[in-house]
């Protein structure tokens, strides 16, 4: 309840007037047209409509706003009623027009993920590509916005975050006079090479071989700004990409450039790109390259994560060479099915890239399918990536079955699977741009922005009408005061009902105690042979105890840009998280549930049995002109409850990276035993320290602990989703039984904002109408119309 009193002892303040002004409309409406050149003319009907729709909700929600700022302004005691509404129309003023869609394409080393974004974009070699070597150096974003430019912010890392690194890779580099010969035999590991290469980059030849504290002292070759942000700005496009280039591309190990910009090279952290309006990506969405499997800097690697949880789609970019048997390929596919699990996505695809490579003899003599003769290198192209697509769509389904519930978002798409070719796209030599499949990546992009917009501006606008419901009849003294609502027992009944939400949400949760359980018993059975199959490299130690090393200086964990992720604490708990993640996926899905094991559903049936009940009592009081009370009621209701599903979402990761973080947790002693360790084998040692101490760890309870940990988690999430319920019902029941004596006569006429609010409410169907018809129109004409042919023959 402290939460809710805050909320209704909030200062009122004006909102500025000038805010909500609309001076220069022509211009205004130029640049809303720009916004939705990416969109064809049916499309970009719809978007106009809803953005009209909003704008629109928003002028009336702002001048009723101002007219009750004013009407109460001078009062010394203004009733909580008041403040609340006062605060939701304020809340809903200032709520963002549409969270971006990060659209996050993840895939390993040389995948072809910044060719497929110059493709979408339509500009060539704008991020750079290589076809020799590693190219992407850190995480970028892309994005189109209303600037003139190309824009560019390079994020660095802090001060601080930079001298955490700093310390953990001259901890690493150290040796000492008794590192034996079999161990210094080999160059040095991919760890060590990596810190090698930035300390070289960042402060000279020779820096590998000093201290944290001369390094400290030592000045750094690149120029650092204050702000740890660098900004760019081009007129082109080329140009820009010229500026970026040293900043985003891996600077080759043999090579010393002379340019600043690449001696600060490893402070980069996350590089944001934004163009002028496109006519290929809409504003609101953001496509970010993510590379490799993490980074060794803790913060980088922490955003890293961040990142794959934040997007609400996930492409895994595999090159068509690479697609079958990879490690990475899998390694990347299990990590996306993660983030479907902890974060806000709720589309996966696999996309194919370089769809286009095909060695023709080899083709048609392993080939086994068809009668049809194979005339044409053409032909051959596109009957493997239709068997791949059909192939791969199945496997993937079928990973995805096994660890989401059946009635994920993600298993009822139709196409799960593209096979793409970026350099098709620019020569056309042997596919036709639509072959490529370029433009249906662009299509798909479209519609989901499109779905969002109108799922948002639908909740806006009805979430509006029930504010100015209420807000008007607060203003009409002809009938209040005859006009009371008899609801004493609602409050009773709402915390019977508060009591079987408990309820149901304990027995919700109580379907993750046996899988559990079970992953338990496995987890102990097998984590010996797990750890060992981590700790065993093919060519013995030589050149894994750095990497070791580096694995116990991060508390278990060792990301690099070229090899495979390693997690010690992930792997021992592998086990575990087989057991409980199709369960887990159906705790915090958002369909139907038949055996009661789904979160969500149980808040609907509860928002439902309050909506019901404010439908009854308006029956049988005869809530006549009152009506509004239980419109407004039964749509607070709806607001209050839809915003849980967020902060669900939101404590979902924390619960599920709960058994990992409490074994990691467990395990800080002996990774920072194991650490300290060096001279002759170090690397044996140092594997005989992390065995022992997770084998003790074990035997004193190490899996159960993180049991408790993850029930404690669900626990603190059933406490916040009742608490939240119990403040913010509770809240409105307050305005709803409040007295009509004093209320409602200080408040101004908003009658013509409620009746311009009610037509907008009703256009929301129509709009709706509207933008079906114009898609079945569209959808008519291109059956009509006849297919592309194939390009040209030379």
């Amino acid at each position: 309840m402290a939460e809710t009193e805050d909320f209704l002892v909030q200062e009122l303040h004006p909102v500025d007037g000038d805010i909500f002004k609309e001076p220069m409309r022509k211009r205004r409406r130029s640049d809303r047209d720009q916004r939705f050149r990416a969109f064809p003319s049916v499309e970009q009907s719809a978007l106009k409509e809803y953005e009209k729709l909003e704008s629109r909700t928003r002028r009336v929600l702002s001048n009723t706003y101002q007219k009750l700022i004013q009407s109460v302004f001078l009062d010394d005691s203004i009733p909580n009623s008041v403040k609340y509404l006062i605060n939701r129309l304020l809340a809903l003023i200032e709520k963002p027009s549409l969270d971006p869609i990060y659209i996050g394409l993840f895939g390993s080393t040389g995948a072809g993920k910044s060719s497929l974004i110059n493709a979408i974009i339509r500009q060539a070699m704008f991020l750079p590509v290589s076809r020799e070597s590693i190219c992407t150096s850190c995480i970028v974003q892309v994005s189109s916005g209303c600037c003139e430019q190309y824009e560019a912010k390079i994020h660095l890392l802090s001060d601080q975050e930079w001298k955490e690194e700093l310390k953990n890779l001259t901890t690493l580099l150290h040796r000492t006079e008794g590192l034996g010969e079999e161990e210094d035999a080999w160059d040095r590991g991919d760890a060590a090479e990596e810190a090698v290469w930035k300390l070289q980059m960042f402060y000279g030849n020779g820096a590998e071989e000093k201290s944290y504290e001369e390094l400290l002292r030592a000045k750094p070759r690149g120029k650092i700004p204050t702000s740890r942000v660098i900004s760019l700005k081009a007129e082109e496009a080329g140009e820009l990409s010229v500026k970026l280039d040293p900043y985003i591309r891996t600077q080759r190990r043999d090579w010393d450039g002379g340019s600043a910009e690449i001696h600060i090279w490893p402070l980069i952290k996350l590089v944001e790109v934004t163009l002028p309006k496109s006519e290929l990506i809409p504003e609101g969405v953001v496509l970010v390259d993510i590379p490799g499997t993490g980074d060794f800097n803790s913060k980088r690697d922490e955003m890293w994560k961040k990142t794959i949880d934040k997007c609400s789609v996930i492409w895994v970019i595999s090159d068509i060479e690479r697609i079958s048997g990879g490690r990475a390929h899998e390694d990347l596919l299990n990590e996306s099915m993660k983030a479907c699990q902890r974060g806000f996505c709720r589309d996966l695809a696999l996309v194919v890239t370089k769809a286009d490579k095909l060695h023709l003899p080899e083709y048609l003599r392993e080939r086994k399918v068809g009668n049809q003769a194979i005339q044409s290198q053409r032909e051959a192209v596109l009957e493997r990536n239709e068997m791949i697509k059909l192939q791969r769509n199945k496997i993937l389904k079928d990973k995805l079955k096994r660890k989401l519930p059946a009635d994920s978002r993600v298993l009822e798409a139709s196409e799960l699977v593209y096979t793409v070719s970026a350099q098709e796209y620019w020569q056309q030599a042997l596919l036709t741009e639509e072959e490529t499949e370029i433009p249906k990546l662009r299509e798909y992009i479209r519609r989901r922005l499109l779905d969002k917009k109108r799922r948002m501006v639908t909740k806006y606008v009805t979430e509006a009408f029930g504010l100015l419901l209420l807000t008007d009849s607060f203003s009409c003294t002809d009938h209040v005061q005859n006009e009371h609502l008899h609801m004493s027992g609602l409050r009773r009944f709402v915390e019977e009902k508060i009591q079987l939400l408990e309820k149901a949400i304990d027995q919700c949760f109580a379907h993750i105690a046996q899988p559990l359980q079970e992953g338990i018993w496995n987890a102990r059975s097998s984590y010996r042979r797990i750890l060992g199959a981590c700790l065993v490299r093919s060519r013995g130690n030589q050149g894994f105890h750095q990497t070791l090393k580096a694995v116990c200086l991060k508390n278990g964990i060792y990301a690099s840009r070229t090899l495979a992720r390693i997690d010690l604490n992930e792997a021992v708990t592998q086990p575990i998280y087989e057991q409980i993640d199709p369960v887990f996926g159906r705790i915090f899905r958002s369909g139907k549930s038949t055996d009661g094991s789904a979160l969500i559903p149980h808040i609907d049936a509860f928002k439902l049995s309050l909506q019901e009940k404010m439908t009854e009592i308006g029956i049988r009081n005869g809530w006549k002109y009152d009506s509004y009370k239980k419109s407004f009621l039964i749509q607070e209701i709806s607001a209050i409850l839809g915003g849980l599903e967020g902060h669900i979402l939101r404590k979902k990761r924390k619960i599920y990276e709960s058994l990992t973080t409490s074994v990691q947790n467990d395990l800080k002693p002996c990774y920072e035993e194991a650490a300290q360790i060096t001279g002759k084998k170090a690397c044996e040692r140092m594997k005989e320290v992390l065995r022992r101490g997770v084998d003790r760890q074990v035997a004193e309870g190490m899996f159960e602990r993180a049991q408790e940990r993850m029930q404690h988690q669900f626990q603190q999430l059933k406490n916040g989703i009742t608490e939240k319920v119990k403040g913010s019902i509770a809240t409105m029941l307050t305005l709803a039984l409040s007295p009509g004596d004093g209320l409602y006569k200080e408040l101004a006429d908003v009658k013509s904002e409620y009746k311009e609010m009610e037509k907008l409410h009703r256009s929301l169907r129509e709009v709706a109408e509207n933008a079906v018809l114009r898609r079945g129109m569209q959808d008519f004409l291109l059956r009509l119309s006849p297919s592309k042919a194939g390009p040209p023959k030379t």
